[in-house]
């Protein structure tokens, strides 16, 4: 839960830098540090229990996505097939990475008859 939350600062960071314009924009920029240390906040959280190497892809592919999805929105972005094809293949390979990681399960095994 601590990596999706901070993927969604993660996410708000990524759109606050770009409203800060190079941080010339005293209010963006302010903004974007609140997300950033939010950001590195639960993400610390999430790696008390997650490897690194799966938080962190994690963590930056949900960014990315969530960054790319939403520029549009909020600024004067574009969507393109082939980059929503890309970024359908960066939540595969989130997804994919999360399922990789999960422990696996014990497999009950036959008595041993002696």
């Amino acid at each position: 839960m601590a990596l999706l939350v901070a993927s969604v600062f993660e996410v708000g960071y990524a759109l606050s830098v770009n409203g800060s314009e190079g941080f010339t924009n005293p209010t963006w920029s302010i903004v974007a540090i609140g997300f950033f240390l939010l950001t590195l906040l639960f993400l610390s959280i999430a790696l008390k229990r997650i490897d690194v190497g799966i938080g962190y892809a994690v963590w930056a592919g949900l960014g990315a996505v969530g960054a790319a999805l939403l520029g549009p929105v909020f600024f004067d972005e574009t969507m393109t097939p082939a980059k929503g094809f890309w970024l359908a293949v960066i939540v595969a390979g989130v997804v994919w990475l999360k399922l990789a990681d999960r422990p696996k399960r014990d497999t009950p095994t036959a008595p041993s008859v002696l």
